[in-house]
């Protein structure tokens, strides 16, 4: 079974898959979800949103199979990333159980937002989960709270 987020392992996806994992998340964690930073010779750039941690919850979530939107992940507008992010986790559609759901435990977490660079325009980058100011289809504003998974997010580097 393939979770969305390692199938989706491209410009528009979160890259906390890559980097060291948040484990048992407290409150006033220093936390970054990050985007971007892909390519061979030439790397994107890296879009970040960085906050800290002011609410765990875990929760048991119905494990389906993932939104087909229809068209690449470049592609994607920011409705598009919503959809997909709002139906996360989930599985590719050859990982979907014979009764089609399963359960899961799944750890969200309540972000205060403290800072973060988006691209402004299709030139800086993609249009991903972080644009024009904006985390999906919320704006982004310092003390705001988001919740989102806790696999999308690493934790700060020492001294930043």
């Amino acid at each position: 079974m393939l979770l969305a987020s390692a199938a989706l392992a491209d410009e528009a996806a979160p890259v906390a898959a890559s980097l060291a994992v948040l484990t048992d998340p407290q409150v006033g964690d220093c936390v970054v979800f990050r985007e971007g930073g892909v390519g061979l010779l030439l790397l994107t750039p890296v879009y970040w949103l960085k906050g800290s941690v002011a609410g765990v919850s875990r929760q048991q979530r119905v494990i389906r199979a993932c939104p087909r939107i229809g068209k690449q992940a470049s592609a994607y507008t920011p409705a598009d990333h919503a959809r997909l992010a709002g139906a996360m986790p989930c599985v590719d559609e050859g990982g979907v159980t014979a009764d089609g759901a399963e359960l899961r435990d799944v750890i969200r977490v309540q972000v205060a937002v403290a800072d973060w660079e988006t691209p402004w325009s299709h030139q800086q980058g993609t249009t991903g989960w972080l644009f024009r100011g904006q985390f999906l289809n919320q704006t982004l504003k310092k003390g705001g709270v988001i919740d989102m998974d806790v696999t999308w997010l690493v934790p700060c580097e020492a001294g930043r």
